[in-house]
């Protein structure tokens, strides 16, 4: 029987009601679109006008750091661009602007005084701060005065602001060093005994640690052994590199941090004052005190604005990409390809790296005419093992192909991370970089004790003794065990196999070096796991002498899944100044409910734990060895 059809008087209301929805919904979006289209032309007008506006005789650059250090933003353009003009804790900073705009200023005639201003500025490790803090170091050759302003010093922080040639901080502001450490939460008792779970660990290596959180209740004394030998290697840099700069002894320092009690009750409490009795800060002074002090120091009068003269790091930013672009093009480039996070299978959002999204872009550079070498910049702690060795053969072929392969490692390029570093021609690292883990493992869940505990079993028939033997439901048999522990020990076997021969080691040379330990980079060096310590423009210098470039005979270009037009747009808007005071007039309409630090741990750890149980059998390259 076929449905009854409306009658012609229901049609026409029907008829009628859809014509009044469509106008409503029609002029609504006319209306918001009008006055998007407004909004946008007056901000565009008033970044093309700005823009033009040409820099005045003694200008400050205002090189204010609040964010996250990265070296590619890895939030969606929208809300990278929201969170930017927001200057919420979302923002992040690439640190190749970052060191671009501090290259740029320290020739750039109209710019005579640097503040830095590192409140909310926050890093992964230590090798990218330490990149800008050699760049200032190298600004102050300039003979340009560099200030530095907190309203609080964090040890991060105080790396870079120690480099000023004066530091000030806010009177009721705080200062605290407080060395390094690295805890992790650990869920053995809650998921084996709480949630009768079953865990297990597949691994070769005694220091491969990664996934100890899931089996044990602590860490154990191979992971502190190990994590405690790089550690303290990069503490004792950081105290070398801060006492340098402020005429302090490492000894002193630590003496300082040690005595924190007994000095601060000396100064009833008074953390501001403290650091100007301990000479770690030459001054305390209010923001008003600090704009009037950069007057006094040569710095114009903006009467416009009742301050002093200044352009902040967005606006200036624009200035040196401009002059960049102004300069003649070269015939020749050098590639940059990023490869920041945790490594997974596949395509993945720029930020991240996949094993098909990462290999595609130094595919493309090593296809590229113009591209004569590649610089790959490693800041990942590594992930799935076919992915890092999909990343591995494309540098292989991009060398088999005539173009050199200089690695960068940032922060932090362990495990999965050196797996896609090792064959490059040449390996930079920072002495604090983190790198090593060479090492395998895999982890597995299983939950029929979970599901008898509700009262729910799982029961059938197979064809052979595999079908169903990685069902979460079942529980692990001893030969499903034997099967994965050989799988992980051959993955094992080929990683240390192929570190000897991009490295020219002997296997038990490397697996001595291997089994999952973790070193800084001035460890990785004297092992023959790095072959030279330098930053970015370093690797950059080394990848276009290889290349026969000459020193300036080269474009250095970074290869990136491009922005289609309207991000680029949104990207570029955000950016300017006038937009972010009109988004952080608007900001608390879009404030939101953060997450704790510990649920956002746990929520992590644990969407880890199920992530990485996708498949029967998922091989790992991964370091937690972050700080």
């Amino acid at each position: 029987m076929s449905a009854a059809q409306p009658g012609p008087i229901r049609i026409f209301f029907r008829t009628l009601w859809n014509a009044v929805n469509f106008t409503n919904h029609l002029v609504f979006n006319l209306i918001m679109l009008f006055i998007l289209l407004s909004i946008i032309a007056v901000i565009s007008a008033g970044m093309s006008a700005k823009s033009f506006t040409p820099l005045q005789d003694k200008t400050a650059l205002v090189l204010d750091l609040e964010g996250m250090l990265v070296e590619q933003r890895s939030i969606d353009t929208i809300s990278s661009a929201l969170a930017e003009a927001q200057g919420d804790g979302e923002r992040e900073i690439r640190l190749r602007d970052v060191l671009r705009v501090i290259e740029a200023a320290k020739t750039d005639p109209k710019i005579t005084h640097l503040l830095l201003k590192t409140d909310g500025f926050s890093v992964q490790g230590m090798a990218s701060a330490r990149e800008i803090a050699s760049a200032l170091q190298d600004f102050k050759t300039s003979k340009k005065p560099v200030y530095a302003f907190a309203e609080n010093y964090e040890q991060k922080q105080y790396l870079l602001a120690s480099q000023a040639d004066k530091v000030f901080l806010d009177p009721d502001g705080s200062f605290f060093l407080e060395g390094l450490g690295r805890y992790r939460l650990f869920y053995r008792e809650a998921l084996q005994d709480k949630l009768d779970l079953d865990v297990y660990l597949f691994r070769v290596g005694e220091f491969k640690s990664a996934a100890e959180p899931y089996i044990l209740d602590a860490a154990s004394e191979e992971s502190k052994e190990a994590d405690l030998f790089w550690m303290n290697d990069i503490w004792q840099r950081y105290l070398r590199q801060i006492g340098k700069a402020r005429d302090m002894t490492p000894d002193a320092i630590t003496r300082s941090i040690n005595e924190l009690p007994a000095r601060l009750a000396a100064v009833k409490g008074d953390l501001a004052q403290l650091a100007l009795n301990e000479k770690w800060v030459d001054g305390l002074k209010t923001s008003y005190e600090m704009e009037e002090y950069l007057v006094e120091q040569g710095v114009a009068f903006d009467e416009d604005n009742n301050t002093f003269r200044q352009i902040d790091m967005v606006d200036y930013l624009g200035h040196a990409n401009n002059a960049r672009m102004a300069k003649p093009q070269q015939d020749s480039t050098i590639a940059v390809v990023v490869a920041q996070g945790d490594i997974s299978d596949g395509e993945q959002p720029q930020g991240s790296v996949g094993g098909v999204t990462t290999s595609a872009l130094i595919r493309a550079a090593r296809e590229d005419e113009a591209v004569k070498a590649l610089v790959l910049r490693v800041d990942s702690p590594g992930g799935a093992v076919f992915a890092s060795e999909q990343i591995r053969r494309e540098v292989a072929l991009t060398k088999a192909a005539g173009k050199p392969v200089v690695v960068s490692m940032a922060n932090v390029a362990a495990s999965g991370g050196y797996w896609i570093s090792m064959n490059a021609d040449r390996i930079y690292a920072d002495e604090s970089t983190i790198t090593g883990s060479i090492g395998i493992f895999g982890l597995m869940v299983r939950a029929p004790r979970t599901l008898e505990k509700l009262g729910i079993r799982s029961d059938g028939v197979t064809t052979t003794p595999w079908a169903g033997a990685f069902d979460i439901s079942r529980p692990m048999e001893e030969p499903v065990k034997q099967v994965i522990q050989s799988i992980i020990e051959r993955g094992y076997a080929q990683f240390i196999g192929k570190v000897a021969k991009a490295r020219d080691l002997s296997t038990e040379q490397v697996d001595g070096n291997a089994r999952g330990r973790v070193w800084s980079g001035a460890q990785a060096k004297q092992k023959g796991l790095v072959d030279a310590f330098g930053g970015l423009n370093a690797a950059i210098d080394d990848a276009a002498s290889r290349a026969k470039l000459g020193k300036d005979g080269f474009n250095v270009e970074y290869i990136e899944t491009p922005l289609s037009p309207f991000e680029q747009f949104i990207a570029n808007l955000a950016g300017n100044s006038e937009t972010q005071g009109l988004v952080r007039w608007a900001s608390p309409a879009l404030a939101m409910l953060q997450q704790t630090g510990l649920g956002k741990q746990v929520h992590a750890d644990l969407r880890w734990l199920d992530r990485n149980n996708s498949k029967p059998v998922n091989a790992l390259a991964h370091c937690f060895c972050t700080f």
